[in-house]
């Protein structure tokens, strides 16, 4: 009987953010009022103030719950190699073809950052950030030398340089994309794990 209010309420929960999710992907935030969420959800609007104060806290719940760092961080840990080189050579391919599965995703971000100038980015990294040394430290136990990299800077350089692939993937235009060849992924790694300038004598003459 405790139970019993608690599930409702949950799914309720659920109907409204599910209602506000779809309708932002649709038309954006500001795009979207709190009346359609409520007939897009078939509730009334005092069923959705007895769980969000505002239609931004509703935007909260669907960023911080929808956002898929749910899913990729789980691929992230799946990641297997013997090497530092293969284990990041996985990660990065793991992380990339989840990316590809996220349809939402770049929707999901532009609303926040063009939108909310990026407002709930920093708490959407506090939930984030405990768990990238972990992922971190399993790299730096891998075979292989690595440069004496903070673990947390060695998380970031890894996001950030495989998220712009992805995001530079779904941007560019095919004929812009037909020009960096079929390896350009592969490529895209190698520059990761050993830079752009040549090792010294590379191509030197004798």
């Amino acid at each position: 009987m405790v139970d019993e209010p608690l599930r409702k309420g949950e799914q309720t929960q659920a109907r409204i953010l599910d209602a506000a999710f779809a309708l932002f992907m649709e038309q954006g935030y500001h795009g979207t009022s709190m009346r359609q969420i409520v007939e897009r959800a078939g509730i009334t609007m005092g069923g959705v103030y007895n769980h969000f104060a505002s239609k931004e806290e509703i935007w909260k719940a669907v960023f911080f719950e929808r956002h898929p760092y749910h899913a990729i961080l789980p691929v992230l840990r799946a990641a297997e190699g013997a090497t530092a080189a293969d284990y990041v050579r996985d990660a990065a391919r793991r992380l990339v073809g989840e990316l590809n599965k996220q349809q939402d995703l770049l929707h999901i971000m532009f609303i926040e950052l063009v939108e909310f100038n990026g407002a709930h980015i920093p708490q959407l990294y506090e939930r984030i950030a405990p768990q990238l040394p972990q992922l971190s430290a399993v790299l730096s136990a891998k075979a292989g030398a690595l440069r004496a990299i903070p673990l947390p800077l060695l998380a970031r350089s890894f996001l950030g340089y495989f998220f712009s692939f992805y995001i530079t993937e779904a941007l560019m235009p095919p004929a812009v994309r037909s020009l960096m060849g079929d390896a350009s992924f592969d490529d895209f790694v190698d520059i990761y794990l050993h830079g752009i300038l040549a090792a010294p004598g590379a191509g030197s003459e004798e």
